[in-house]
C-alpha cells in the first residue's frame, strides 16, 4: 500500500520491503558514482568495543559500527573513513585495539584506513567541527555519543549537506526533535535514527501480523542490562541520559511502528525504582528502573489502549547481556516475543553458559573473514548507506524513505513519550498530555502539557 504522509508521517509498513530487496538499491549498471565517504563520530563500545582501556566485558568487545563501515568500504558502498571523539590521548590505545580485534582477526579488514580526530594527545570537545571540514556535502555521518551532544553534533552534520544517522534516542526533547526534522528538510538530507530492531526478522513478522489484529488493547515490553555496564556508562549516566532514553527507546519506537496510522499515543506517565546505580556511580543520582506508562486512542473505533515499558541497568549478569521481551494483545490475537533466547545456547570452558543471538551480530570469523553482513545489526547502516547513494545519484528522494527507514519525521511520537516520561518522573509522577495540531492519524506531537490532578 501507498505511504501515507502528512505533515511529520510515521513509519510506514514497508521497511520488510526494503529488509527483503535491499539488494536492488545498488548503482545501476553503468552509472559510475563515487561512493560517500562516512564519519564515525563516537568511539566508545557500540562503535569500536574499546572501553576503559580494554575491550567491552560485554558482546561487543569489536565494536559494531566500526566492522560494518569497514566491510562496507571493502564491498565499494562507502568511501573515506573517518573516525571522532573527544580525547586524542585514548586513540593510540583505541587503534592498536583495532587492531588486535579487527585487523588481527578478520582477513581483508584494515582499520588503519580510518582517519582519527581529535589530532593524537589533544582533548577537544568539539573535534567534530574539524573532522567535518575533511568530508563534502553528500557524504554521511554516523553518530555514536552521549544523548545530550546528539542535537548539536547532527545539527552541525546537517549544515554541512551530510546526510545523518542518529543512534537512538535521536535527541531527548520534542523541540530539538522538530528542529533537526526542519532543517533536514531545508537541507534535503536523509536524518535518520539507527533502530535495528525493525530489521529484525521476527520483529518485522511480528509487526506484520500485529496490523492485522484490529484495535490495539495492551502491550507491555522489559529490557535490562546488567549492573556492571553502569561502569562503561559512568561518563553519562545519570548525568547527561537516563535508563530509559538509553533502552525504553528500543521498545516505544517498535510500538509506534506497529501502531503507525492505526493508534496514537495520547497520555505518559512513568515510574521508577533507585537505590542500587546511585551507590554504583558513587552519589550520581539516577534510578535504577523506569517504566513508562502511555495510553493510547485508536482511529477505528475511538477505543483506548495502553502500553507499559520497563528498562533497567541494574539486572544481574545472566545467560543474556540484555534481557529483551514484549507482549502484544490486540482486540483479534496476541503476540509474545523473547528476543533474547532464539533457542541458540553456547557453553565453554573459557565462558560461561549463554544465550546468543548470531541473528544480530555475528563476530565470529567465518574461515577467517567477516560473515555478519546478513544480520541485522549491519543491515540497519547498509539500508542507510544505500539510501544514501541513492539520494545522491538522484535516483530516489528523500521524502522516499519515510516509509523504509526511522527517518526523523516518522519517529516523533518516540521523543515525546521518552520526554514526556522524564518530565512525569522530575514532577512526581505527573501525566502529560501530549497536544496534537490534527486529528489526522499521521498528524505527530507538536507539545506536551501536565494534566491536573484529579480531585480526591
Amino acid at each position: 500500500p501507498a505511504v501515507r504522509v502528512a505533515g511529520c508521517v510515521g513509519a510506514a509498513s514497508a521497511a520488510g520491503t526494503y529488509a527483503n530487496r535491499r539488494r536492488s538499491f545498488v548503482c545501476a549498471e553503468g552509472l559510475s558514482a563515487k561512493p560517500p565517504g562516512c564519519l564515525m563520530v563516537g568511539t566508545g563500545e557500540y562503535v569500536t568495543g574499546f572501553v576503559g582501556g580494554r575491550s567491552a566485558q560485554s558482546d561487543k568487545g569489536t565494536g559494531v559500527l566500526a566492522l560494518v563501515c569497514l566491510d562496507l568500504r571493502n564491498r565499494g558502498k562507502i568511501g573515506h573513513l573517518g573516525m571522532c571523539g573527544t580525547n586524542g590521548k585514548k586513540l593510540p590505545e583505541m587503534r592498536a585495539h583495532m587492531q588486535r580485534v579487527l585487523g588481527d582477526v578478520y582477513e581483508g579488514i584494515d582499520p588503519k584506513v580510518i582517519e582519527t580526530f581529535p589530532q593524537d594527545g589533544v582533548v577537544k570537545r568539539d573535534a567534530y567541527l574539524d573532522a567535518l571540514e575533511a568530508f563534502k556535502p553528500g557524504d554521511l555521518a554516523i553518530i555514536f555519543t552521549p544523548d545530550d551532544t546528539h542535537y548539536e553534533i547532527a545539527m552541525a552534520c546537517i549544515n554541512h549537506g551530510m546526510h545523518v544517522m542518529i543512534t537512538k534516542p535521536p535527541v531527548k526533547t520534542l523541540k530539538e526533535h522538530l528542529e533537526l526534522m526542519e532543517a533536514a528538510r531545508k537541507k534535503n538530507v536523509l536524518c535518520v535514527a539507527e533502530l535495528h530492531k525493525r530489521f529484525d526478522p521476527i520483529y518485522l513478522d511480528a509487526r506484520d501480523r500485529i496490523r492485522n489484529l484490529g484495535p490495539f488493547s495492551y502491550y507491555w515490553a522489559y529490557m535490562s542490562q546488567p549492573k556492571h555496564q553502569l561502569d562503561t556508562f559512568k561518563a553519562w549516566a545519570g548525568k547527561s541520559s537516563d535508563i530509559s532514553y538509553y533502552l525504553n527507546s528500543h521498545h516505544i519506537d517498535y510500538h509506534e511502528w506497529c501502531m503507525h496510522g492505526r493508534a496514537r499515543p495520547v497520555r505518559v506517565t512513568a515510574h521508577a525504582s533507585t537505590g542500587v546505580a546511585n551507590r554504583r556511580l558513587e552519589g550520581v543520582e539516577t534510578e535504577d528502573t523506569i517504566t513508562i506508562v502511555v495510553d493510547w486512542k485508536n482511529f477505528e473505533d475511538g477505543s483506548l489502549g495502553h502500553g507499559v515499558y520497563t528498562s533497567s541497568w541494574v539486572a544481574p549478569k545472566s545467560d543474556v547481556h540484555s534481557q529483551q521481551r514484549w507482549f502484544y494483545m490486540g482486540q483479534q490475537g496476541e503476540v509474545t516475543v523473547d528476543q533474547a533466547h532464539r533457542g541458540y545456547t553456547v557453553a565453554t570452558d573459557a565462558a560461561p553458559y549463554a544465550s546468543v543471538n548470531p541473528l544480530f551480530w555475528k563476530p565470529t570469523p567465518s574461515n577467517g573473514r567477516f560473515a555478519g553482513q546478513r544480520t541485522y545489526g549491519y543491515i540497519s547502516f547498509e539500508a542507510f548507506v544505500e539510501a544514501v547513494a541513492e539520494v545522491n545519484a538522484g535516483r530516489r528522494r528523500v521524502a522516499d524513505y519515510d516509509g523504509t527507514l526511522p527517518t526523523i519525521g516518522t519517529i516523533v511520537g518516540t521523543t515525546a513519550i521518552l520526554e514526556a516520561g522524564r518530565r512525569s518522573l522530575d514532577e512526581g509522577g505527573v501525566t502529560f498530555e501530549l497536544i496534537y495540531r490534527g486529528d489526522s492519524p499521521y498528524e505527530v506531537p507538536c507539545g506536551m502539557r501536565p494534566m491536573a490532578a484529579a480531585a480526591p
